[in-house]
């Protein structure tokens, strides 16, 4: 079941922005459901490095409750500073931009990781949450990463 679910996960996964590295696997029961971490670098802004968990159903808790191809919405999220930062060419408005997706279920959600710039603060802010055809979910996480007193460098110039 994990292989279907791996190989469903990549097909739908293949055009996204970033790609995630796992880092760590743990355990949580004896129903093989895992909590999973992930390593995602921004793909714009150099120097930061964002950590992600989610939950991973096992077989039995698949088998169980049904619903076999998809796993929860909750997600956690931090990002740090992992080096000089760099930033590219990102968008500016509210909405910012999506930097990374992956398929949490066969076909419909996915769990996504969106950046936005906050001008008045600089800072940046990640925020990661899943995204359903219908029925989306208000499970998120967010985590920012100030800017304020760094040495930072701008290709395309600060904002003003």
């Amino acid at each position: 079941m994990r292989i279907l679910l791996f190989v469903a996960i990549g097909a739908l996964t293949a055009a996204a922005p970033a790609a995630a590295q796992q880092v760590g696997e743990v355990g949580v029961d004896w129903l093989g459901n895992d909590i999973v971490v992930e390593a995602i670098k921004d793909p714009e802004v150099e120097g930061v490095t964002c950590h992600v968990s989610y939950f991973d159903r096992g077989v039995i808790d698949r088998l169980q409750k049904g619903n076999w191809f998809e796993n929860p919405s909750d997600t956690a999220i931090s990002c740090q500073q992992t080096g000089p930062i760099k930033i590219g060419d990102i968008a500016l408005g509210e909405g910012g931009e999506e930097i990374f997706k992956q398929g949490i279920s066969l076909i419909w959600k996915e769990q996504v990781v969106n950046r936005i710039y906050d001008k008045a603060n600089d800072t940046l802010i990640y925020l990661a949450h899943s995204r359903q055809v219908q029925d989306g979910s208000a499970k998120m996480s967010m985590t920012t990463v100030p800017l304020f007193n760094q040495n930072v460098v701008w290709t395309k110039g600060k904002p003003q």
